[in-house]
């Protein structure tokens, strides 16, 4: 009986030790392009399938006729999932094609026969596939609307499902969403900050609506005219005012007697 318990345990370090030896050494594939051979995907998949099961088991299934739900369903998967999963008159996407395993197209069947499976999988994701848990960003009802709109699916054409995508509210579904071109604008919100009008002082070129530099304070960083240069001429210089005050030049000194009215002609005091 000890040498049986011996040589057991011998056995069992020495396949860890090939294991060990094949994961080190690289020779296993992480590669996408690379599908596992089929007594590894056998594996992955019946694992993957009794886990959802096990799971799922005790998910109560509410009623999945409201159409409102269902076209809330519609928009979320509009926005979410049309990417990966498709829909009637869309062809492969980039990202459909590259993924590994290959998310099933749901425009021509559903995930699974069972809503609850549906739910745990949309709710909780996949590990080591590209479904997400989006469970952590919606919440239970909403994720309902899309299980009840994908029984619907299959049986869509394209002009159903654009009608029913149309008719819904979109993205939406209790927080956490991501903005429709959030990229873009946020670009754009970049542009208008980095160019705000003279009222709210930001603006790095201060331009008048003529597209010419104001010269006024605070209101830019760099003007066009060289009399807007940080060193400027001891020199009195003649300034431009129409409401007849005195002036001064840059060291606060009276500035010459001699200068020019908003009519454009010099006078003299």
């Amino acid at each position: 009986m000890k040498r049986m318990i011996v040589s057991f345990v011998a056995f069992c370090a020495l396949g860890l030790l090939v294991v060990a030896g094949v994961v080190f050494s690289g020779l296993i594939s992480v590669a996408a392009d690379d599908p596992h051979t089929g007594a590894v995907h056998t594996f992955l998949e019946t694992a993957r399938n009794r886990s959802i099961e096990v799971r799922s088991d005790d998910i109560a299934v509410p009623s999945l006729a409201d159409e409102d739900q269902i076209r809330a369903g519609a928009g979320n998967y509009d926005s979410m999932c049309v990417g990966c999963h498709l829909a009637p008159g869309i062809a492969e996407t980039e990202l459909s094609n590259g993924l590994y395993p290959s998310p099933p197209n749901l425009a021509k069947a559903g995930i699974y026969d069972d809503p609850a499976k549906t739910f745990w999988v949309i709710k909780h994701g996949i590990k080591a596939t590209g479904m997400p848990a989006w469970g952590k960003s919606m919440a239970d009802p909403y994720i309902w609307g899309i299980v009840a709109f994908l029984q619907k699916l299959p049986d869509l054409d394209e002009g159903a499902y654009r009608a029913l995508v149309a008719s819904s509210g979109g993205h939406q579904h209790g927080g956490g969403e991501t903005p429709a071109g959030h990229g873009e604008q946020h670009g754009e919100m970049a542009s208008d900050d980095h160019h705000q009008d003279d009222s709210g002082g930001s603006d790095h070129h201060g331009s008048n609506s003529s597209g010419e530099s104001t010269g006024e304070s605070g209101s830019g960083h760099h003007g066009n005219n060289e009399s807007d240069d940080h060193h400027a001429s001891d020199e009195p210089q003649a300034v431009e005012h129409s409401n007849g005050s005195d002036s001064t030049d840059a060291k606060g000194k009276p500035a010459s007697k001699t200068h020019v009215h908003a009519d454009g002609k010099q006078h003299e005091h």
